[in-house]
């Protein structure tokens, strides 16, 4: 996964604050629930120091996402009186979560982004006119694209066309030069259809060979229509994606055990992590989860300065140094200041000493 959505948090020294919150609306009186909830960050960010200008700039965007049905959440940045970042979380967090720090705290924004998996959804209804004197029928299109799970509940521009039953083949070949683009311009990697079968599989029919290998076809031909907010195709894609990395992280994960076979000492673990963040060697940070790495670490202004100890860092020349937690704050500035990507893989499937590993760009060994 790509970090470059979190540059703004980067983008001016801190320090700033930090929050995630459960904004969902699907309870009794929503507003109610969250402005309690706010209550509880506010007092909590007093109680850290935070100014009430950088408070207010984050209370005015809690709950802002009301055209989002559902269970879902907020994760809200904010530094010297302004909102700095909202993004949309599709689980809301199990607490309410506040810091106040000179790095941001991303990771349950990370964590909820991961793995990012590109996909297309199309969902395709025949509709059938009962006008006076009889009337044509029609398809019914509805395709939008998302990189998942962040997409449930934050999804890009959904395109919705009505087109005469006749003009079809038409509305079928842009459709597959669309998606087409998708493929060698974002990195679609599965397009899932739905809806009518025999629209569908005409569509398939008329797809190139290098959409067919990518099509996924639905059993079910009558999907519910998603609600306000939420995602095509949501639930049906929460079953599809469940556990499922992207192939591009997949042969990165790949290239790692490699590395990792040959030379441990300088891929796993926080020490080897660090060493080769330092350098700006790493091209990917790879994290278990579910995260149990609670260390801290000593970092500077710079996203490469951040070490095990502040004497390290003292020896190259850093008058100021702090400590930050390692995972939420120091690792992942360090990565997305350095351009490495972020994989979060289960612990299960990959363990890893300390919870954390890094994919050389080079090795020097």
């Amino acid at each position: 996964m790509k970090l470059h959505f979190l540059e703004p948090l980067y983008a001016r020294p801190g320090p700033i604050v930090s929050v995630c919150l459960d904004t969902s609306r699907d309870g009794d009186d929503p507003d109610r629930a969250i402005e309690l909830r706010l209550r509880n960050v506010r007092e909590s960010l007093r109680s850290q120091g935070a100014d009430e200008a950088t408070i207010d700039a984050l209370a005015r965007a809690a709950g802002s996402d009301r055209d989002v049905a559902g269970p879902h959440g907020q994760a809200l940045f904010a530094a010297q009186g302004a909102l700095v970042l909202a993004e949309r979380l599709p689980e809301p967090p199990a607490l309410s979560s506040a810091r106040y720090g000179m790095l941001p705290d991303v990771l349950p924004l990370v964590l909820q982004h991961a793995p990012a998996f590109p996909y297309a959804a199309v969902l395709l209804h025949r509709v059938h006119t009962h006008e006076p004197g009889g009337g044509e029928d029609e398809v019914e299109l509805d395709h939008e694209t998302g990189h998942w799970p962040a997409s449930r509940v934050a999804p890009a521009p959904r395109v919705h066309r009505r087109i005469p039953a006749e003009d079809w083949p038409k509305e079928a070949e842009q459709l597959l030069a669309e998606l087409v683009d998708g493929v060698e311009g974002q990195g679609t990697e599965a397009v899932v259809l739905a809806g009518d079968p025999s629209t569908v599989n005409s569509l398939i029919r008329a797809a190139p060979r290098k959409l067919r290998d990518l099509f996924v076809k639905l059993k079910d031909g009558h999907p519910r229509r998603p609600e306000p907010g939420r995602a095509l195709l949501e639930a049906e894609l929460a079953g599809l994606f469940a556990g499922r990395l992207p192939a591009h992280d997949r042969h990165q994960l790949d290239a790692y055990l490699g590395q990792r076979a040959r030379h441990p000492e300088y891929v796993e673990g926080i020490d080897a992590s660090v060493a080769a963040l330092q350098r700006g060697q790493v091209r990917a940070l790879i994290l278990d989860r579910p995260v149990r790495h609670t260390r801290h670490l000593w970092v500077g202004w710079a996203p490469s300065h951040l070490a095990l100890a502040s004497e390290e860092l003292s020896a190259f020349g850093l008058r100021f140094t702090w400590e930050e937690p390692a995972a939420g704050a120091a690792l992942i500035r360090a990565a997305a200041g350095t351009q490495a990507e972020l994989i979060v893989v289960p612990e299960a499937e990959l363990p890893i000493a300390d919870g954390v590993a890094v994919l050389l760009r080079y090795t020097e060994v």
